[in-house]
């Protein structure tokens, strides 16, 4: 039976459940992100795979997706702590210095180069390398920031879409924000409007819409954009399939391979919306030949929001990496945009130093 529906999705445990759920997402598809169906399913079963299996040496483990997400979730405290400490702040710019910071994490970069401070970059765990993707470490490596009328590149994987939950949470225009900050390392439309378009999804929910009705109000804004034609084609084709019921990875496949970021969209929706619970939704949106991890990170999300972290299954919550550093990003973004500070005052400044 599915876990019921929390009413509230503005609780600590909403942004938890979005985060963390995102991140088992991501493990669980982390030892099978590169395999086709069949071998998944002669290794692990006729089921496919059922639980953490090890993955870069241990199970649970997270990926360059989870690592970005954070770092994501990072750069938009650290630009709200400078625009309540000095009246401005470039979200872009404070979320592109983030990223650069994750690319230190990766070996990538000089001494020097970017402010490399604060307590997320300080976790040891975040600079194992987990197959980064390799538009995202030219386009950040090269330190010039794309944007959608000067583009980087002509990328539309899925690099820009699978980091971007926690815009959703806390901006007041995510869509705007997602697209803009997708763009920073994927130039092709179709590599960040499925970000923006993803952003909005999560902010409407925040804000109190169903999943369904979120997706299929955040197409308004898609539509108005130049180029929106196939990540709408892709989240159309989503939404009709997931109303003709029987899922199954047959059906998953059909939408993609989640390499492109309009796939890995389509995928993450359609694999939320046919879920029967958390569990259910998250290993259907990892067992299909393709981009396994970035398209469980995204149904986790989703799924993570709507069920909270007592919707997730405890044995998962406790035995994925970074489970601890996880939850407190998710509470200190939750402190950003619901919690209370005195005039002037930055949240927790020595985790996230507003410069």
């Amino acid at each position: 039976m599915a876990a019921p529906l929390p009413d509230d999705r503005t609780t600590p445990a909403a942004f938890r459940g979005c985060l963390l759920g995102g991140a088992i997402g991501d493990a669980l598809g982390a030892p099978i992100e590169f395999d086709d169906l069949a071998t998944i399913r002669r290794r692990h079963g006729p089921a496919g795979l059922t639980d953490f299996e090890a993955a870069y040496g241990r199970r649970g483990a997270i990926t360059d997706d989870t690592q970005l997400t954070l770092f994501t979730a990072e750069g938009l405290i650290r630009a709200s702590n400078r625009w309540t400490g000095r009246g401005m702040a470039s979200v872009e710019a404070v979320v592109h210095g983030a990223y650069r910071r994750w690319l230190r994490t990766q070996g990538v970069g000089r001494d020097g180069d970017h402010t490399y401070d604060g307590w997320l970059v300080d976790q040891r765990a975040l600079h194992a390398r987990r197959a980064p993707g390799a538009t995202c470490l030219a386009a950040l490596e090269g330190g010039r920031r794309g944007t959608r009328e000067e583009p980087i590149n002509d990328s539309k994987g899925c690099g820009g879409v699978m980091r971007i939950a926690p815009v959703g949470l806390v901006a007041e225009a995510p869509f705007e924000l997602g697209g803009v900050l997708a763009a920073l390392t994927h130039g092709h439309p179709s590599g960040w409007l499925p970000a923006a378009w993803l952003a909005e999804v999560i902010g409407l929910m925040v804000r109190g819409e169903g999943l369904a009705e979120a997706a299929h109000l955040a197409l308004a804004p898609l539509r108005r954009v130049p180029g929106h034609e196939e990540t709408l084609r892709a989240v159309e084709r989503a939404l009709r399939l997931a109303a003709d019921g029987h899922p199954s990875a047959r059906q998953v496949e059909s939408l993609g391979r989640g390499w492109t970021a309009e796939e890995a969209v389509a995928i993450g929706l359609y694999c939320a919306l046919v879920a029967r619970d958390f569990r259910h939704g998250v290993l259907l949106a990892v067992n299909h030949s393709g981009d396994s991890d970035s398209t469980g990170s995204i149904a986790g999300n989703l799924l993570g929001l709507v069920h909270g972290e007592p919707g997730l299954p405890a044995a998962w919550r406790q035995q994925v990496e970074l489970a601890g550093v996880i939850g407190t990003v998710a509470d200190d973004l939750w402190q950003v945009r619901f919690g209370t500070r005195a005039p002037g005052e930055g949240y927790e400044e020595a985790r996230y130093p507003g410069v």
